[in-house]
C-alpha cells in the first residue's frame, strides 16, 4: 500500500488541475456583441437628429389672422367676438362671450349663430338686430366694429405678409342733433354719430327731469340709446314704464335722421 500512495496523488493533483484549466475557460469573457445581446445584455442605439415626433396641436393656415373685439357690455350680459379673417376678408365669427341664464339662453341659442352668419356675408359691423335679441344684437355689432379696427389698425395684411384686398374710403362721421320733441312730462332731444349712414353713437341731450321723471329718464334712455344704434333707425321699442319719454325720444330721432338725409 505505500508503494501506491505516490501515484495516487499524482492523479489526484493531475485532476484537479484539468478541473481548473476547464473553469477557467467557462468563465473567460465573450468578446462578441451578438453573444452578449443573446444573453441579455442591451446594446447601445443612437437615435437620429429629427426623428422626434411633432408636438402641440395643429398649426394655424398660413395667411389666416384670428382678431378678438373689446367686451361690449349690455344689460343683460356681456358680449365678445372673435373673428377669423384671411386676406382682409372676415372668414368666420363667433361669439365668445354672450348673455346666459334664465330666458337669456334661449334668446342667446337664437341671435348669435344668425349675427355670426350675417358679419360674414356684411364683412362688416353693419348687420341687422335679431328680432327679440336688440341688447345682444347691439353688443355683437360694438364688439364686431372693434375687431375690425383692431385687424385695421394691425397693418391691413394677413399673417402671411400679403397685402389685403383694396379697402372702401372710410366713411364719414357726422355728428346731427335731432328737434326737440315736447311730451307731458318734459322735452326730449336726441343726438346721434353717424358713421356713412349707420348710427354708431345715441344720446338724448335732453329728457323729463324732476321728482319721478328723473328716475324714468335714467332707467329708459340707456335703454332707448342702445336700441337706437343696434336697430340703425327710429323703429325701436318703447320702454316699459316710460312711454311718454320713449315716444319723444323716437320723434327726436327720426328727425335727426331725417337731416342726415337717411
Amino acid at each position: 500500500m505505500k508503494k501506491n500512495h505516490p501515484i495516487r496523488r499524482f492523479m489526484l493533483a493531475t485532476a484537479a488541475t484539468v478541473s481548473g484549466i476547464v473553469l477557467l475557460l467557462a468563465l473567460k469573457p465573450s468578446s462578441d456583441p451578438a453573444a452578449a445581446s443573446a444573453q441579455g445584455g442591451a446594446v447601445p442605439q443612437q437615435t437620429a437628429a429629427g426623428q422626434e415626433s411633432p408636438q402641440g396641436g395643429s398649426a394655424q393656415k398660413p395667411g389666416t389672422t384670428t382678431v378678438t373685439g373689446d367686451v361690449a357690455k349690455t344689460e343683460y350680459g356681456p358680449v365678445q367676438v372673435r373673428l377669423t379673417m384671411s386676406g382682409g376678408k372676415i372668414t368666420k365669427a363667433d361669439a365668445v362671450q354672450a348673455p346666459a341664464g334664465g330666458t337669456s339662453d334661449q334668446k342667446t341659442a337664437l341671435a348669435v349663430p344668425k349675427l355670426n352668419e350675417e358679419a360674414v356675408t356684411a364683412q362688416s359691423a353693419d348687420i341687422d338686430a335679431v328680432s327679440g335679441a336688440t341688447y345682444t344684437s347691439g353688443g355683437y355689432k360694438k364688439s364686431l366694429q372693434s375687431a375690425l379696427d383692431k385687424a385695421k389698425a394691425a397693418g391691413g395684411s394677413d399673417s402671411s405678409g400679403s397685402a389685403a384686398s383694396p379697402k372702401a374710403p372710410a366713411a364719414q362721421t357726422r355728428v346731427i342733433t335731432g328737434k326737440l320733441a315736447q311730451t307731458q312730462y318734459g322735452p326730449v332731444q336726441v343726438r346721434v354719430t353717424l358713421s356713412g349712414t349707420r348710427i354708431t353713437k345715441a344720446e338724448a341731450v335732453q329728457a323729463p327731469s324732476g321728482g319721478q321723471s328723473t328716475q324714468i329718464s335714467g332707467d329708459a334712455v340707456p335703454k332707448l340709446n342702445q336700441e337706437a344704434v343696434a336697430a340703425g333707425s327710429a323703429d325701436i321699442d318703447a320702454v316699459s314704464g316710460a312711454t311718454y319719454t320713449s315716444g319723444g325720444y323716437k320723434k327726436s330721432l327720426q328727425s335727426a335722421l331725417d337731416k342726415a338725409g337717411g
